[in-house]
């Protein structure tokens, strides 16, 4: 029998001073006598990483061991709820182990021939793209990945990889099947023909324009800007710039408005969340750098909390998000009020993982 636990604090984001029982992995509000008091602070629920690769290296599908070391970095620093924006491994054994966060899936990146990482996604031409879209839907957890742009050789630059008309049919299909679609996203060709196609989500975004941004928070696009990476699109334009000096100047202009674009996100109401994009060539665990990063950005920092606590949660689990009666007992314990002090998301006091103390 697990031992039933209790926190005591400052409750966010209620901002209330209570008291916090964990039973049969949910927590109650209700005293349950005997309780292990494991520690005292400031209680959020636990944070949600919306762009992170369980699974996936710089050469793509990794073994299970690997991935369980991904899983667990993220866990120990507080990341109890990740959406796999796209791995070639199966991580379905993830589910069974009550120890390691749990994870929402998009499937496989769907990916165009030859544009986009060896080894990641399905390279596919547009007349496949519903099939594969039907495919990916049925396998992930109510999500899909579309790989929008990547470098065309030909153009020497970013570039669409879908045609208007493909992406209209095939987002109508996945969400014929309950399934929300998100696209990476770096330049700006790509995005009208995505959002006017009805994509849920944007990834990275750095090209969105203010009409797009508009037309985004008009019907609830969600954009996570993944902070973190884009801060590498400089270097990414140095390993470029001798074979494609096209490319290398836009990736450092788009770096130079990242910041400028995620606020404007922001002040025009679009969901924005936090991810970043750990796995491939970023390490896991960096989720509450991201959070700094927003606030970097000119997002306050209670907001930035938001988007990486209670609001991601409910955005991918529906309901409130929140710590109430019942809700399932995943929370972290910090220090010091992270929406004065977002820098305490780097050190948390306790990790509470389906009710037991994980680290």
């Amino acid at each position: 029998m697990v031992q039933a636990l209790h926190v005591r604090g400052i409750v966010l984001p209620q901002a209330e001073h209570r008291d916090v029982w964990v039973r049969d992995g949910v927590v109650t509000y209700e005293p349950v006598p005997g309780a292990e008091t494991v520690a005292s602070g400031w209680i959020l629920p636990g944070l949600v990483d919306l762009h992170c690769h369980v699974g996936l290296d710089a050469n793509g599908a990794v073994p299970d061991d690997v991935a369980e070391q991904q899983a667990l970095t993220n866990r120990d620093a507080g990341t109890l709820l990740i959406r796999d924006a796209g791995s070639p491994a199966d991580t379905r054994w993830i589910d069974q182990r009550t120890g390691l966060p749990r994870i929402i899936r998009a499937g496989r990146h769907i990916a165009r021939t030859k544009r986009y990482l060896r080894n990641y996604g399905w390279e596919i031409e547009p007349h496949e793209l519903v099939a594969y879209v039907e495919q990916e839907a049925r396998r992930g957890d109510g999500w899909v990945k579309l790989v929008g742009d990547w470098i065309d050789r030909e153009r020497g630059d970013l570039g669409p990889c879908w045609p208007r008309e493909a992406l209209e049919a095939a987002i109508a299909r996945a969400h014929e099947l309950d399934a929300r679609v998100t696209a990476h996203v770096f330049g700006e060709d790509a995005l009208p023909d995505l959002i006017g196609a009805g994509i849920d989500g944007i990834e990275h975004g750095t090209g969105l324009s203010e009409d797009l941004i508009a037309v985004m928070a008009e019907r609830g696009v969600s954009m996570v800007p993944t902070l973190v990476n884009i801060a590498n699109f400089p270097s990414f334009a140095d390993q470029g710039a001798a074979k494609f000096p096209a490319y290398a100047d836009h990736m450092r202009a788009l770096h130079a408005r990242r910041y400028e674009n995620v606020r404007t996100a922001y002040e025009a109401g679009v969901p924005v969340f936090t991810g970043t994009d750990a796995g491939g060539y970023m390490a896991h665990g960096l989720l509450a750098r991201e959070v700094l990063e927003f606030v970097t950005a000119g997002i306050p920092a209670a907001d930035a909390v938001a988007a990486a606590s209670w609001k991601a949660r409910a955005y991918l689990l529906g309901g409130s998000g929140v710590l109430e009666e019942g809700s399932a007992a995943d929370l972290c314990v910090y220090a010091a009020d992270p929406r004065i002090d977002p820098a305490t998301l780097l050190e948390p006091v306790r990790v509470v993982l389906r009710g037991r103390v994980v680290a």
